[in-house]
This record gives structure tokens, sequence and C-alpha cells, in this order.
């Protein structure tokens, strides 16, 4: 093994060390890159879902939202309990009790098909609570596991498969849920259609978290001397980028939940596409693959173009297409709201590493912080439902294209962070 010349800085050792871990930590990046797939998949199904039950209910659009509510409430709270979790027992562990809890939310469809709309809620909360879990531990896990200065790339090739299970998941949804809706007569007959993909799933994440248990990956420490929430001074709320990047996270996932969770409805609009929600849900699986081509994309352009720079560019192309699609009508408008999906791909996981970089042993605190800026996927489209009941389902995407205009301010403020590097 190379040795570091012991007079050389600590920001010039953490490079070494971590381009031996680019090289050395692949196998511990495809399975946690599993993780990533899973997640992803779960949380796409939540579009098919949000209209099924609309429909089955009789809910208005904020109704509705309170599905997206309690899944991404989740995130604000659990995030810190998970943060300290891991601190306590290790990411490895972590990744394997988050897998278990999702897998119990999973369960809870089948008695929530039975039981109405409230007991969704709470399996949607339980679940997303998993998930919440596997976040704080997988998402900074990956950033140390090779070099400072390319954690964005890598960052972005695991998301990639986060894109692939969202690309998937609303196409199995829409095969498995909605096609079967109206097969048999009543409400509770359509409620009924969850219970066998949900069970599938907690089947699957149940065999995954033993196995991820079985599985050697190395020993990266959660850190004995990581920060704890609330440390004052000096903890990672003292690090101005950090907070801009919560704000960031809080609008960027607010945005691209909000657009999934209305797609198909949007689709349905008789001057847009006039699609039935089996339908609408082949697009929706359009949107989330544009994300998941962007990324491989990105993870080769972030390799030569600064980041900061790369977020920018997206963030305005994303905010000319939601405003097309809010003016616009027809085919046009349909395809230019699909296509910011491909403009949201490098979002979260440049965001996410922008935020994190240079807060040494402030890391686990600070990505607690941004897994509850998460929430901003509760918030955002519960607001955009308000808008969508009072001014129509076309006009309330301006406010994702809000969203966006504090991305592009973020990138552009940041665009030379790794300029030392």
């Amino acid at each position: 093994m190379a040795s570091i010349a012991p007079n050389s800085s600590p920001a010039t050792q953490q490079e070494a060390a971590g381009a031996r871990q680019d090289g050395g930590n692949t196998g511990a990046l495809v399975i946690v890159t599993i993780l990533f797939f899973m997640w992803g998949l779960i949380t796409s199904l939540n579009d098919v879902l949000i209209p099924h039950l609309k429909s089955i209910y009789t809910l208005t659009y904020v109704q509705a939202m309170l599905v997206q509510f309690c899944f991404f409430g989740a995130y604000f709270i659990v995030s810190m309990p998970a943060g300290a979790l891991i601190r306590r027992i290790g990411y490895q562990k972590g990744a394997v009790a988050g897998l278990l809890i999702a897998a119990c939310g999973c369960a809870l469809f089948y008695p929530a098909s039975f039981g109405g709309y409230g007991l969704f809620l709470f399996a949607f909360f339980v679940l997303a609570s998993g998930i919440t879990v596997l976040q704080v531990a997988a998402n900074p896990y990956v950033t140390v596991l090779g070099a400072a200065r390319t954690a964005s790339s890598r960052l972005t090739m695991t998301q990639a498969f986060n894109s692939l299970g969202t690309t998937i998941g609303p196409a199995v949804g829409g095969l498995l849920i909605l096609s079967a809706v109206g097969a048999a007569a009543g409400a509770a007959a359509d409620a009924a259609t969850v219970r066998g993909p949900y069970l599938g799933l907690a089947a699957a994440l149940a065999l995954l978290a033993v196995l991820f248990h079985a599985a050697r990956l190395p020993r990266v420490a959660a850190s004995d001397d990581l920060a704890q929430p609330g440390d004052g001074q000096g903890s990672a709320w003292a690090h101005r980028h950090l907070v801009l990047g919560a704000i960031g996270i809080f609008l960027y996932v607010g945005a691209e939940v909000s657009i999934g969770s209305f797609l198909i409805n949007f689709l349905g609009e008789p001057h847009i596409a006039g699609l039935s929600h089996a339908e609408a849900s082949r697009y929706v699986s359009i949107y989330w693959g544009g994300a998941m081509v962007g990324r491989f994309i990105g993870f080769a352009v972030m390799r030569v173009v600064s980041p900061g720079k790369t977020l920018a560019f997206n963030s305005l192309l994303a905010i000319a297409l939601v405003l097309a699609g809010v003016f616009g009508k027809g085919s046009a408008a349909m395809w230019a709201i699909l296509a910011v999906g491909l403009c949201n791909s490098i979002m979260f996981p440049t965001i996410f590493s922008m935020a994190l970089h240079g807060l040494g042993k402030y890391t686990g605190q600070g990505s607690g912080i941004l897994c509850m800026a998460i929430v901003g996927g509760a918030l955002v489209p519960f607001a955009q439902g308000a808008l969508a009941d009072s001014i129509g389902v076309q006009a309330s995407f301006m406010l994702p294209a809000a969203c966006y205009t504090f991305i592009l301010y973020f990138g552009a403020r940041y665009s030379s962070m790794y300029a030392a590097q």
C-alpha cells in the first residue's frame, strides 16, 4: 500500500486516501446501489397510488396529497433519531434496520386495504421511516467511499440506479394496481389491488435485509466524534453552504415529488392529453426515466464540469420547461413537463454532496439536517394541492418553477466550490 508523506496536509492526505478508495470499494458501492434502487421503486409507487386512492375515497387534491405529507413528513421526524442510531450501530447495521422497518410498512398495506384511508397514511409513514434510516446511512456512506472531488459524481452514479427504480415503479404499479381497478365492483375491491404488490415488496425488503447483514462491507466509522444536533458553536449549522443546501434539498425534493404526484391528473386534463390513469402511469415512468438517463450522463459530465455550474444549468432549463407546461397545451405541454425529469437528474446528489463539502466531523450531523429537509416532499405537494383545488392543476405547476429558481441561485453561488481541489 502506498504511503502518504508525513508532512502532507490533512486535505492532501484525505484526497490520497480517497483516491485509493475509489479503486477498492467497487463491491461496497454495488451493494449500496441496490438500496438506492429499492427505495426509488417504492417512492415512485406513490405517484400511482395518489390518484388511485383519490378516486376510491373521493378526495380533494389536498386530501390526496396527505399521502406525500405522511411519507415525506417521516423524513423530518425520523432523520435526527436515525442519525443517532447510525452513530450507535454503524452504517451497515443501520441500513439493515431501515430495510426491516420499511418491510413492516409495506406489510401494513394489507390491513390498510380493509381499514380505510387513515390506515393507508399510517402505513406510508412507517414505510418512509425505514427509507429515511436507509437515506441517512447510505448517502454519506457513498460520499466517503472515495475521493472528495468525485463525491458528487459517485453519488450521482448510485442515484442513477435510484432513478431506475423510480422508472420501473410507476409502470409496475400501473400494471399490477391500476389495471386491476374495476375488475370487481366497489371501493373495497379497488383498495384490495394494493395487497399483492406491497406484500411482495415486504418480502423482498426482508430478504435484502438478511443479505445485507451477511455482506462483508468495508468498515467506515459513523465516527465517534460526529457532532450532535444542537451542538451550537462549531456545529454543522455554522456552515452557510450547508444551510443553503438544506433549503435547496427542501425545494428540490418538493418540486420533483410534486410534479410526479400531479402528473397522472395533469395528463388526464382534456386540453393536455386526456389519458386514463392506467395510460398516464406509463408516462410517469418517462418522467422518472429522464432522471435516470440524466444521472448517467451527469456522472461523466461532472468529472470535468463544475457541479455547481451543472446544477445551475439544469435548474434554468427546468424553469423554462415547467413554464412551457403551464402556459402550453396538448402534446407540447405534456412533453415539456415530462422532460423536467431529465433536468432533475443530478440535482439531489449534487446539492447533497456540495452541502456536505468540508464539514469534516460534522458530516453526520449535516447528513441528518439534509435528510430532514426532504420534508419538502411533504409540504410542497400539499401546497400545490391547495393551488390545484383553487386555480386548477395546470396553473398550480407555477409552484415547482419557483422552487427551481432558488436551486439556480445555489448552483451559481457555489459554482467554484471544488476549484481548489
